[in-house]
C-alpha cells in the first residue's frame, strides 16, 4: 500500500475522482444517507491517500487544519473500500493521520466525529469520548478527543 499526504490543490483529477467516488460510494449509498458531501472544507484540508501499487483507492481521510489560537485539528471522511475492509487498513489510516497531525499541528488536540458503532476502533488508537452522543445525518456519532504527547 502506498501512503501519500496532498493538499487539495496538489491532488490530480484522477485522484480527487477516487476520493470523491470513495466517499459517495459509503458515505451516501451504502449508508443510505443524503447529505452534501461537498462541504466547501475539502480546498483547505490535507488529504490522505491510500493506494494499492497499481493505483486503486483503498483507504482515505481528510485532515482541517483550524487557525493557531483554535484548539483543535480535525480527522474526518475516514473511510477503507468495502471490499478492503477486515484487513486493518483503517487502522493503519488513523496511524497515519493522527501521525500527521501530531507532526503538523503538535499542540493542538485532535477531534474526530465518530459514528458510534466505531466508539471501541477509535478508542484502541487513542481517542477519548468526551460529551454526549448526538444524530449527525441521522446516523448515531460521538465526539471524541485525541490528546497529543
Amino acid at each position: 500500500m502506498l501512503w501519500q499526504f496532498y493538499s487539495f490543490d496538489e491532488l490530480s483529477r484522477k485522484d480527487l475522482y477516487a476520493l470523491l467516488r470513495l466517499r459517495a460510494a459509503v458515505f451516501v449509498v451504502e449508508q443510505d444517507c443524503i447529505y452534501q458531501d461537498l462541504d466547501n472544507k475539502d480546498q483547505n484540508a490535507f488529504h490522505l491517500l491510500g493506494k494499492t501499487v497499481e493505483g486503486t483507492l483503498i483507504a482515505y481521510a481528510r485532515i482541517i487544519p483550524t487557525p493557531t489560537e483554535e484548539p483543535y485539528s480535525f480527522i474526518g471522511r475516514v473511510v477503507v473500500h468495502p471490499k478492503k475492509r477486515q484487513q486493518n487498513w483503517g487502522f493503519v489510516l488513523m496511524q497515519k493521520a493522527i501521525a500527521f497531525c501530531s507532526d503538523q499541528f503538535p499542540q493542538k488536540t485532535i477531534k474526530i466525529s465518530a459514528q458510534k458503532h466505531l466508539q471501541d476502533f477509535y478508542s484502541s488508537l487513542g481517542f477519548e469520548f468526551k460529551g454526549e452522543d448526538y444524530l449527525e445525518d441521522n446516523i448515531p456519532h460521538c465526539a471524541m478527543y485525541y490528546s497529543p504527547g
